[in-house]
């Protein structure tokens, strides 16, 4: 059973944004420190990719542990609505999928990161620069 009533879960699930969300501004802030420059949201890109670097012709995501369904301590499975928010994340990874498919089939390199790596900071400082500093392979990398 649910601790607070379905209007103020509702209510609280349409203010999570789906833009500037902390895990990904901690992600950007990081990745202007190290000296990278970039462009956000491209809608012109299959999934509006929120981290994009044109001419190295790489993105980077930032995929929230719940919302993608990453299988993680921070993914937590609700315990009212269960078949709802099952499908609404099944979803989720499908469209994922598919964008990055249709990403990688126009020669752009995706990196996914997950909202549990970014509190491990030089792990991800690493990854990224390991990243980004590689010559395109045009293939998408989940972890």
């Amino acid at each position: 059973m649910d601790r607070i009533s379905r209007q103020r879960r509702s209510w609280n699930m349409a203010r999570i944004p789906s833009k500037g969300s902390r895990p990904e501004m901690r992600v950007r802030r990081l990745l202007y420190s190290m000296g990278f420059r970039y462009r956000l949201h491209r809608m012109d890109l299959p999934g509006r990719p929120d981290i994009v670097f044109a001419t190295k012709r790489k993105i980077v995501q930032v995929h929230g542990c719940y919302w993608h369904g990453h299988g993680c301590a921070r993914d937590h499975k609700p315990t009212s609505s269960e078949a709802y928010w099952s499908e609404k994340i099944a979803k989720n990874r499908t469209r994922d999928e598919r964008s990055m498919k249709l990403l990688s089939e126009l020669g752009w390199d995706v990196l996914v990161v997950w909202e549990c790596e970014i509190d491990r900071i030089d792990q991800l400082r690493l990854r990224l620069r390991d990243f980004l500093s590689q010559a395109s392979q045009s293939a998408w990398t989940i972890s």
